[in-house]
């Protein structure tokens, strides 16, 4: 998967900075609370390397690396969402 198909799939760029200075970026992207997706980060992409996404915090490891699959599946679980329906109680 390329760097542009992630930002296509709605993806948000994260950029840091290691202990060395040196500057690297990732992609995540939440579904709800508890059920994110993470990309491998830029420091890690190597000649002919390419972006994989992952389930945050799963194991084991859960990887997808077909622009096709991802999407699918985030537009899969993005139309199960229940919203919820009630209204923010102010104190």
């Amino acid at each position: 998967m390329t760097e542009k198909e992630i930002q296509l799939l709605g993806f948000e760029r994260n950029d840091e900075e290691d202990l060395y200075d040196n500057n690297y970026r990732y992609y995540s992207y939440t579904v709800a609370m508890g059920l994110q997706f993470i990309s491998n980060s830029s420091d890690e992409i190597k000649d002919g390397d390419e972006w994989y996404i992952d389930f945050f915090n799963s194991d084991p490891t859960i990887r997808f690396t077909e622009f096709g699959e991802v999407q699918a599946l985030i537009n899969l679980l993005e139309k199960r969402i229940i919203k919820s329906d009630t209204k923010e109680f102010k104190v």
